[in-house]
C-alpha cells in the first residue's frame, strides 16, 4: 500500500516512480480513493519533471487495466485486430475510409474514436451526422458488429480505461494537457484496452496540428511508438501535413459526404488519398496482411475499385442503427445548410499558406464545433471545395464554398477564411503529405 502524497512527493522531487507506485495511484483514480487535488498535483509534477519510457509504459498499462480490456479470442475472428489514431486536424476524415478499407483486406478494426477538441474535428461528431448511427452502443452490439462486418467505429465506453476519463478531466482544468507522457498514456490506454495487435498513429504537423511545433509532434510520435511497442502492440507513427485542410471539405456532414464519395470513387482528393493509403498500407504490413507497402497499396486499391470497402462502410452504418441505403442516398440523409455560397478571392496569386487552425475555429464559430463540452453541434455547416496550397487563383475565383445557417454566419466565415489564406505572386515549394515514418527501430527507448 502506497500513500498518494508520497508518490506525488517522489515525482515532485524528480525521482523515478516504480511500476507498483504507478499502479497504486491509478487504482486510486479509478476507485476515487485519490482526490482531484492529488491527481492535479501528480499531473503537474509529471508536467515539470517528465517520465522515463519505463514510467510511461507502466502508466499506460495501469490506465488500460483500470477497466475492461477487450478479448476478441472467444469470437473466433478471422483477422488481426488493428486500428489507427490521429492527433486531429481540419478535414481529417481518414478514419471513415481506413476502417472499411482495412476490413475489406482482412483486418479487424474495432475503432474507439473521440469527439472534436478545440479547432479539430472529431470522428464521432462526423458519424453523428448520420441519422440513427449509434456512436455509444452497448458492448454486445459493438462485438457483434466487429464480428459480422470487420469494422465498427464507436466512442469510448464507461468500461474502457475509466481512470483516463477522470485523469483527463482534471488535466483539462489544471493546464497539464500538453504533457507528452500524459498525452501518450491517455491516447494509448484507450486504444490498447480495445485489444489491439497493431496500431498506426497519424501525428499531424503544421498550422492545424495539435502540437505547436514539428519538433513537439515528432517527440510525441516517438513517445507513442516506444510506449505502445513496450506494452506489446506493434505500432508505428506517420508525421503528416496539416498546413491546410486534408480533405476538400471540413465540417461534420460535409466530411461524411466526402468519405462516401471517396469510397465509391465519385471523388478522391489526392492529398486525402495519399494519407489514407499510407496509413492503411502501414497497418496491413504490420498486421501481416501484406509483405510490403506496394502489395498493401495494391490490395487497398482493389478493395476500393471492387466496391468492397464501400460495402463494409454501408454494412457498418446499418449494423449500428443507420439507414440501409445510406451510401446510395447519403445526399438525402445528410443535413443540408440553408445557405451555400462561395468565398471569392479579392486578388490574383498563388495560394502560399493557410492558417488551418483559424479555419477550424471558423467552423466552430458557425456552430460546427463546441466552445464548451455540452454545446450542441450543427452538422450542416462548414466549408467545401477548398483551394489548395500551390494553386493559382484569379481575382473573383472561389477560395472555398461556405455552408452556413445564416447570413451573419456566412459573413463571419468570409472574413475568417480570407484572413486565413495568404496569396503570393510566386508558387510556394511543394510539401509532402507524409513527412516521415517513425517505427520501433527509430526510437530511443530510455
Amino acid at each position: 500500500m502506497f500513500l498518494a502524497q508520497e508518490i506525488i512527493r517522489k515525482k515532485r522531487d524528480g525521482q523515478v516512480l516504480s511500476d507498483a507506485e504507478i499502479q497504486s495511484f491509478v487504482r486510486g483514480i479509478a476507485d476515487n480513493s485519490v482526490s482531484e487535488g492529488q491527481i492535479a498535483a501528480l499531473a503537474m509534477a509529471i508536467y515539470f519533471n517528465d517520465m522515463t519510457m519505463a514510467e510511461r509504459i507502466a502508466l499506460t498499462c495501469a490506465m488500460r487495466d483500470s477497466g475492461c480490456v477487450l478479448d476478441w479470442t472467444p469470437l473466433g475472428l478471422n483477422g488481426p485486430i488493428v486500428d489507427k489514431h490521429s492527433t486531429g486536424g481540419v478535414g481529417d476524415v481518414t478514419s471513415l475510409m481506413l476502417g472499411p478499407m482495412v476490413a475489406a483486406c482482412g483486418g479487424v478494426v474495432p475503432m474507439i474514436s473521440g469527439r472534436g477538441l478545440g479547432h479539430t474535428g472529431g470522428t464521432l461528431d462526423k458519424l453523428d451526422a448520420i441519422p440513427g448511427y449509434r456512436t455509444a452502443p452497448e458492448l454486445t452490439l459493438f462485438h457483434r458488429t466487429v464480428q459480422s462486418v470487420g469494422v465498427a467505429i464507436i466512442g469510448q465506453t464507461g468500461e474502457l480505461a475509466p481512470a483516463d476519463k477522470r485523469f483527463y478531466a482534471t488535466r483539462d482544468v489544471t493546464a497539464t494537457v500538453e504533457s507528452i507522457p500524459l498525452i501518450t498514456a491517455s491516447i494509448l490506454s484507450k486504444k490498447l484496452a480495445a485489444g489491439l495487435q497493431a496500431l498506426v498513429m497519424d501525428v499531424k504537423v503544421g498550422s492545424g496540428a495539435f502540437m505547436p511545433t514539428a519538433e513537439r509532434s515528432a517527440e510525441l510520435a516517438r513517445s507513442i511508438v516506444a510506449v505502445a511497442n513496450g506494452a506489446g502492440c506493434r505500432t508505428a507513427a506517420l508525421l503528416t501535413d496539416m498546413n491546410q485542410p486534408l480533405a476538400s471539405s471540413a465540417g461534420n456532414g460535409l466530411e461524411v459526404r466526402e468519405a462516401v464519395r471517396y469510397l465509391t470513387g465519385a471523388e478522391r482528393n489526392p492529398r486525402l488519398h495519399e494519407v489514407t493509403m499510407a496509413l492503411s498500407s502501414d497497418l496491413l504490413v504490420a498486421a501481416g496482411l501484406a509483405q510490403h507497402e506496394a502489395e498493401a497499396r495494391q490490395r487497398l486499391q482493389a478493395a476500393l475499385d471492387s466496391g468492397a470497402a464501400a460495402d463494409r462502410f454501408a454494412r457498418m452504418v446499418l449494423a449500428l442503427g443507420g439507414p440501409a441505403d445510406f451510401v446510395e442516398r447519403h445526399e438525402v440523409y445528410l443535413p443540408q445548410a440553408p445557405l451555400v455560397r462561395p468565398i471569392l478571392s479579392e486578388r490574383s496569386g498563388y495560394v502560399a499558406a493557410m492558417d488551418t487552425r483559424a479555419i477550424g475555429m471558423a467552423i466552430v464559430a458557425m456552430g460546427g464545433g463546441r466552445r464548451r463540452a455540452g454545446d450542441a453541434i450543427d452538422y450542416r455547416v462548414g466549408f467545401s471545395q477548398f483551394c489548395r496550397i500551390g494553386q493559382q487563383i484569379a481575382a473573383g475565383q472561389p477560395l472555398a464554398w461556405v455552408h452556413a445557417r445564416s447570413e451573419s454566419d456566412y459573413l463571419t466565415a468570409v472574413g475568417a477564411l480570407q484572413q486565413a489564406i495568404r496569396l503570393d505572386e510566386t508558387a510556394p515549394e511543394a510539401q509532402p503529405e507524409v513527412y516521415c515514418r517513425i517505427g520501433a527501430t527509430d526510437i530511443d527507448k530510455n
